[in-house]
């Protein structure tokens, strides 16, 4: 093992304390407990990458009831996605705002606060990191049937649907990250029930080889050549794409977003200034470590533990190679510092060190 590994290790200790620190009551992981836009809220992308982190460390207890938390929200929306399939089924288009959010107050609820609501990645996602965790531990998915049944038949009947991106942003376009997580819920949740989720699947792989190509890579929306750091998820964990289109990925985001570790979200981003994101380091570690680039994984763990804040608390970005300075400022005004700590940031960093062998002792 490298001789920083203990410090490594303490940081890791200290990504599962402050995370389930601050898991409410109820099961829900905050996105941020402290950072204005983000108070009184969790979302299912977040906290299901969380909730493998956690998963991953041997928390099995906290990531169940995280799982419980969103079973639970899913099985009270059970009649508004009835509802939004029968008009799906006539040939009808909802409007976003009757669509299911992508964050929640922590008792399930839409909130009150406007946002950049319609997601639809987080569905997926949650499905992916529900049968991880389950498989982790030999624990049965009855216990989320009524939450699963819901988040499938949300996704197969509104998978192509343009919706918001993993950064609240282009509502308009279809995005091949949003594509990438709804592919892997679909495949990871297709043994455990009785709908034809696999064809879905099979049509959203073939929908982003035809049309989120481009120089033999994956881009940030069917249609664009733009690249973004949230890509590197289409290859692992969701498997949407292997080999050479894979390789191609990784490699470009690499070129184009990767300072010295730090990865940023994508060219043209200024929020905060468009800083490096410590939860898409981790992503483009872990495939890295997956990819057998043991070395570049490694390259960037020690980043991340190296943005830790004194008290050991991850960001969610850092302003060291800012992309567009000149807008930093005006995010500050808006909604103060960087969100600190980011759950997502821990969570992610708890995958890449179990990736890398980092992790202590089970819990």
């Amino acid at each position: 093992m490298p001789a920083d590994v203990e410090r490594l290790r303490e940081l890791a200790e200290y990504s599962h304390a402050v995370i389930t620190k601050h898991q409410h009551v109820g099961g829900a992981y905050p996105a941020a407990p402290a950072f204005s836009a983000y108070r009184g809220y969790a979302w299912l992308r977040d906290g299901s990458f969380t909730a493998e982190g956690i998963s991953r460390y041997g928390d099995v207890r906290s990531a169940g009831r995280f799982h419980d938390w969103v079973d639970g929200v899913l099985r009270s929306r059970r009649r508004q996605v009835d509802v939004l399939c029968a008009a799906h089924a006539r040939g009808e288009r909802p409007d976003d705002a009757a669509m299911l959010p992508t964050r929640f107050t922590f008792d399930g609820a839409d909130g009150s606060d406007p946002w950049w609501d319609f997601q639809t990645d987080g569905y997926g996602i949650w499905l992916w990191s529900l049968v991880n965790h389950a498989a982790r531990h030999g624990l049965e998915l009855d216990r989320w049937r009524g939450g699963i049944d819901v988040a499938v038949d949300y996704l197969v009947a509104f998978w192509d649907r343009p919706c918001y991106d993993w950064w609240e942003e282009h509502v308009e376009q279809r995005h091949v990250s949003t594509l990438g997580a709804i592919y892997g819920g679909l495949v990871a949740i297709a043994p455990y029930t009785d709908v034809a989720v696999l064809d879905v699947a099979e049509r959203i792989r073939s929908l982003v080889l035809a049309e989120g190509i481009y120089d033999g890579r994956l881009t940030k929306w069917l249609g664009t050549s733009a690249v973004d750091g949230s890509l590197p998820a289409c290859v692992v964990p969701f498997g949407l794409v292997q080999g050479e289109v894979g390789a191609a990925t990784l490699a470009a985001v690499a070129d184009d977003l990767d300072a010295d570790g730090g990865v940023h979200r994508f060219t043209a981003d200024v929020f905060y200034g468009g800083g490096q994101w410590i939860l898409l380091s981790a992503l483009l570690g872990w495939n890295l470590a997956a990819a057998g680039d043991t070395a570049g994984a490694w390259r960037h763990l020690r980043w991340i533990a190296e943005q830790a804040t004194p008290d050991g608390e991850l960001p969610e970005q850092v302003p060291h190679h800012l992309l567009h300075p000149g807008s930093r400022d005006e995010w500050i005004a808006r909604w103060g510092t960087v969100a600190t700590p980011l759950l997502w940031s821990h969570g992610m960093y708890l995958i890449l060190a179990d990736e890398l062998g980092v992790l202590p002792e089970k819990v």
